[in-house]
């Protein structure tokens, strides 16, 4: 670029868009095309997807199994060619394994994620089109109005009112006013008023701007590579990083002096090291981030059918260990479609011009649409010819005010009678005088006025009348009603442009009420979330008569409320004790939403929060789980983990139900694995120490590895005690610890049997005690996990079918082995046909004994203590 320093703020319109060779009617599609292929996408993070190969080298990562590719090379130059080479194929077969799980999970993500892609207005070809954020390149003039994402940091060609929230890059808490122009070349972030930053969002008022930096290169891309800010690690995350840790430790103590002890008993030191190599791939699920995946992605693309879109897939733990959900009541507990009941002086009466003024305010409103400012202009369309606007103070969630000044309007105060909806005040106005228009939040609306107007016309204290004026919103909001409140002044022509300043001093002129019904079937909703173990907290901005109103509505008898001024008188610690008994918080202003969730974190509650305006993004954040809408505004959807395709509490609760189950899933593998593991290799560090030869080879126990997940690769599709998705959901390491401690002990007492019976019954030498065990291991791994599933009887909860037949298929697998060519290269010989009564029986006690454990085990645990 030609422009000093790359300081493009520091230049006019017409040289910039000739560097970035485009125009003011934007690039075309092929040029387009060509720069998204040579830039790449706009994203922070291009590498998105890892790539296939990558993908599949990642599988060979593992510190042990390159240790154990290593040994198995040694082996192999060492002479032992056969062994080496079967070790290796199946190190590679589980690798293959893992890498098809993990691509199918990453492309079934991809998939569900396009449905909820950020997107944003372009000029391609000169026509205005959509397209994903990803998708945007320098030179791309963007269209852009309130709620947006700023796609990459941009020059603006044009503006109108425009805000800008810039809080994620510059810190700064208020709203940024950006305006067209030329800005020094040494102005900070800040001051950079012409300038757009990605990352940021729009606030209010429309903008047309030209692309400059995309991705990496913006402001926010640089900062981000040197923080590399990481999303918070979930509960879930965190338990399986010190499960992982767990397992470590296990491996690392029975590895050691495994070796050690075979070494000292004189047995060859190259078997003995690739022996426990082997016995460590043993102890680790080596599957276990693949399954997960494909478990979480599984879970995703089952609650996709429920319109629940998951952008996180870790989110899931927490979606299904939520037990309280803050949300609004617009739009979710109330159909969202506001209607404008009637407008009203402040005694009370029908009043036309208060509808009037309130009209023209929504009507050149040129910030973000707004149901309430639509329910304004299609109740009615009073005639305006002659009315021009001037200016315009946009709406904020501070002052919750929209103040508009115009000219040629009569209607309202200087002797103006403001007779008739139509053809009335659309005169030429008071010569020399603008009028100033607000609406906004009753109570924020009467804090700036003086003086009432009476249908007369005449203007009079606010003071006299405020007590009935108070009285009659009370009234009102005790209704049911949302009311805004209208004010006016009149003002010189030649003023300089509105000021926050110039909002005092008004007339109030009435009110405007607004209703929005509940939702039909919302008690039954909220009744559903209930029973699902999830209470809802409503979090508005209406104040307390009018929440409480429709709290009784929805089946709330007698809701316990908080408001936003008592709040702001609260500690964090007080606010924790009084959050949890609270059932609507009222009056709250948009940073305090942020106070309510961290209070109920503070608690220990799982915190859900469902959003989906400008103001929300932040909670949304905050929260355990964010939950937003597919029409929400960019900023909120893109903060979302979870994106709901129906603003519809129903759908929630059916997603909620899919997130359990995929999360009790997950946890099934973790108890499979764990245990059978956990049994198998401790039965075999033991045998190591007792027998002159090693029980299995270190192909075997490779192959017992290996065979044993895939039964557990179906689990995703498996069915889920009713138990599991009845509550709320936590992972407990504890009780897995103790899970896999119970059931590997148990296992282990029937390898322990099993190798009584080879060695004292059947008098079996090294290969045939290997075949032995190597088959009841396998068998009863295998057929455990049809035991281990559930908490209820296994023969009363039917196991998924593909889960059914992978185990059959494994062990049917497992009895052939030894009889096919293959035996001897695996170091397998036949056994005598008694071997397989013995081994039936073993594997049917184990299983009786599991099943009695079980039973026992989660009466003890379970009751009042389980994974909650």
């Amino acid at each position: 670029m030609s422009y000093p320093n790359g300081c493009y703020w520091d230049v006019e319109t017409a040289p910039l868009l000739g560097e970035l060779s485009t125009s003011l009617e934007g690039l075309s599609q092929e040029t387009a095309e060509k720069r998204l292929r040579d830039e790449g996408p706009n994203a922070l993070n291009v590498s998105g997807r890892a790539p296939g190969l990558l993908l599949l080298l990642k599988q060979f990562t593992s510190p042990i199994t390159l240790i154990l590719i290593a040994a198995a090379l040694l082996s192999f130059f060492l002479g032992e060619r056969s062994d080496a080479f079967i070790i290796l194929f199946i190190i590679a077969v589980s690798a293959i394994l893992g890498f098809y799980q993990e691509k199918s999970a990453a492309n079934a993500l991809g998939k569900l994620l396009q449905m909820v892609q950020v997107k944003v207005g372009v000029l391609r070809d000169g026509k205005p089109c959509t397209i994903p954020v990803e998708a945007t390149v320098p030179g791309d003039v963007v269209v852009l109005s309130a709620g947006n994402t700023v796609p990459g940091d941009c020059r603006l060609l044009e503006s109108k009112d425009l805000y800008a929230n810039e809080a994620s890059l510059t810190g700064e808490t208020f709203p940024a006013e950006k305006k067209c122009g030329v800005v020094p070349a040494s102005a900070g972030l800040s001051e950079r008023s012409n300038v757009l930053f990605m990352g940021t969002h729009i606030i209010s008022g429309m903008a047309r701007a030209v692309v400059v930096h995309t991705g990496r290169s913006t402001e926010f891309g640089r900062i981000s590579q040197h923080l590399r800010q990481m999303q918070p690690e979930t509960e879930f995350e965190r338990g399986i990083r010190k499960f992982g840790y767990l397992l470590m430790e296990v491996t690392l103590i029975l590895v050691v002096l495994i070796f050690s002890i075979n070494v000292f008993l004189h047995k060859p030191i190259l078997d003995s090291f690739l022996f426990s190599l082997a016995i460590a791939v043993g102890l680790t699920p080596q599957l276990l981030p693949a399954i997960i995946s494909i478990n979480l992605a599984k879970g995703a693309s089952n609650m996709a059918k429920r319109s629940v879109i998951v952008k996180r897939l870790s989110s899931i733990e927490n979606f299904g260990s939520m037990n309280v959900l803050c949300s609004d009541k617009t739009g979710t507990i109330t159909k969202g479609e506001v209607i404008v009941y009637k407008a009203i002086n402040y005694e009370g009466k029908d009043d036309e011009r208060v509808f009037r003024m309130a009209y023209m305010n929504a009507y050149f409103e040129s910030g973000f649409t707004n149901p309430i400012d639509l329910a304004i202009k299609n109740h009615a369309q009073p005639e305006i010819v002659g009315v021009v606007k001037k200016d315009e103070l946009p709406y904020d969630f501070t002052r919750k005010r929209l103040s508009i000044l115009v000219e040629g309007e009569t209607a309202g105060g200087g002797g103006g009678t403001g007779a008739g909806v139509k053809g009335g005040g659309a005169g030429a106005g008071v010569e020399g005088m603008d009028t100033l228009i607000t609406k906004g939040a009753f109570v924020n609306v009467v804090a700036i006025c003086h003086g009432v107007e009476g249908a007369d016309g005449k203007a009079i204290p606010l003071d006299q009348v405020r007590e009935e004026l108070m009285e009659r919103y009370s009234a009102l909001s005790g209704e049911g009603y949302r009311i805004l409140g209208v004010a006016y002044k009149k003002r010189p022509s030649g003023a300089a442009g509105l000021q926050q300043e110039d909002e005092q001093e008004m007339t109030f002129l009435g009110m405007v009420l607004l209703t929005d019904p509940p939702k039909e079937g919302i008690k039954e909703t909220l009744q559903e979330l209930h029973q699902l173990g999830i209470s809802l907290k409503i979090i508005t901005g209406d104040n307390a008569l009018v929440a409480t109103h429709v709290s009784k509505q929805v089946g709330l008898p007698e809701p316990v409320i908080l408001t936003g001024v008592e709040i702001r008188q609260m500690t964090i610690e007080a606010l924790s004790r009084q959050a949890g008994q609270t059932h609507v918080f009222a009056a709250v202003e948009p940073n305090q939403k942020e106070e309510i969730l961290l209070a109920l974190k503070k608690a220990g509650h799982v915190v859900g929060f469902m959003g989906d305006g400008i103001n929300d993004a932040p909670a949304l954040r905050c929260a355990d789980v964010g939950i937003s809408v597919n029409g929400a505004a960019d900023v909120a959807k893109e903060a979302a983990d979870i994106v709901l395709l129906g603003n519809d509490l129903g759908v929630l609760a059916q997603g909620v139900r899919e997130g359990r189950k995929t999360f009790a899933n997950t946890l099934k593998y973790i108890f499979m694995a764990t245990s059978a593991n956990f049994g198998n290799m401790f039965s075999m560090a033991g045998a190591s120490l007792f027998l002159p030869f090693l029980p299995l080879l270190p192909k075997q126990v490779l192959l017992t590895n290996l065979l044993t997940d895939i039964p557990e690769m179906t689990i995703s599709t498996d069915r889920v005690d009713d138990s599991m998705v009845e509550a709320p959901r936590r992972m407990d390491l504890r009780f897995i610890r103790r899970f896999m401690i119970v059931f590997g002990v148990l296992s282990s007492f029937f390898d322990y049997a099993t190798f009584g019976v080879l060695l004292y019954l059947l008098k079996a030498g090294p290969a045939e005690f290997r075949t032995g065990w190597w088959l009841e291991s396998v068998v009863s791994a295998s057929l455990i996990v049809l035991v281990v599933r559930t908490s209820k009887a296994a023969y009363r909860d039917r196991p998924g079918k593909y889960l059914l037949l992978t185990t059959i298929l494994v062990a049917s697998v497992t009895l052939l082995l030894p009889l096919t060519p293959l035996a001897p290269l695996l170091g397998f010989s036949p056994l005598p046909l008694r071997f397989y009564g013995w081994m039936g029986l073993i594997v049917l006690l184990y299983m009786i004994a599991a099943e009695t454990a079980k039973r026992i085990f989660y009466r003890r645990e379970v009751r009042g203590r389980s994974i909650q």
